[in-house]
C-alpha cells in the first residue's frame, strides 16, 4: 500500500514541519503540501495532485483532520470520494483508519452526525421563514432596485448615450445585477422607453 501524504498551513508564516515529520514517520512515500492556503479556499493545487496521485490500493494520510476538509460535509464528500476509487484514508491525530473497522465506524459515525446536523438546520431554517412569512416578513434577498429605480434605469438605457456600466455604478450595483434585474422585469417595465 503507498501512503501519500497531505500537509497544509494557513499562512506563509506557519511552518509545515511538524506535519512533514509525521508524515514521514507514518510511512508516507510522497507528500504533497499548500502553504499560505485557508481550508476555506477551494483551489488547492497540493490536494488536487495528491488526490490525483492517489490510485486504487493507496492510502490518503494527513496530520490532522482539519488540514483536508473545509467543513465535517466537504471532509466526509472527499473521504467517501477517496473510498469510491479504492483510496484508504488516515488521519494521525484522530486516529482514523478506514482500512480499519474501527477507523471506518467511527468515520461513519461522524457521517452520520454531519447529516444529522444538517437536517437540524434545515427544519430550523423552514420553521424560521414559516413564522416569518406568518408575521407578513419578505423571504430572501432585498431586490437589488425599487420598481421605482428600475424604471428610472430603464429610462437612463433608453437614452442613446445610456451605459449599462455607467447606469448600474449610479445604483450601485454590478452591470451583470442590473441587466439581469432588467430582463426579469421586462414585461413590466417594456413602455418605459416610449413613455
Amino acid at each position: 500500500m503507498k501512503r501519500i501524504g497531505y500537509a497544509r498551513v494557513s499562512t506563509h508564516e506557519q511552518h509545515l514541519d511538524l506535519q512533514l515529520q509525521a508524515l514521514k514517520a507514518a510511512g508516507c512515500s510522497k507528500i504533497f503540501t499548500d502553504r499560505g492556503i485557508s481550508g476555506a479556499e477551494f483551489d488547492r493545487l497540493g490536494l488536487s495532485q495528491a488526490l490525483s496521485a492517489a490510485h486504487a490500493g493507496d492510502m490518503l494520510v494527513v496530520w490532522r483532520l482539519d488540514r483536508l476538509g473545509r467543513s465535517l460535509l466537504d471532509l466526509i464528500q472527499t473521504v467517501n470520494a477517496l473510498g469510491d476509487r479504492g483510496v484508504e484514508f488516515r488521519s494521525l491525530m484522530e486516529a482514523i483508519d478506514t482500512s480499519s473497522s474501527g477507523g471506518r465506524l467511527t468515520f461513519h459515525i461522524m457521517a452520520a452526525m454531519a447529516e444529522f446536523e444538517r437536517a437540524i438546520i434545515s427544519e430550523r431554517t423552514r420553521a424560521g421563514m414559516e413564522a416569518a412569512r406568518a408575521k407578513g416578513r419578505r423571504i430572501g434577498r432585498r431586490p437589488a432596485l425599487t420598481s421605482e429605480q428600475r424604471h428610472a434605469a430603464r429610462l437612463q438605457l433608453c437614452d442613446a448615450s445610456g451605459d449599462l456600466a455607467a447606469v448600474a455604478a449610479e445604483f450601485g450595483i454590478h452591470p451583470r445585477t442590473l441587466a439581469r434585474v432588467l430582463r426579469e422585469h421586462e414585461q413590466t417595465d417594456r413602455t418605459a422607453c416610449s413613455a
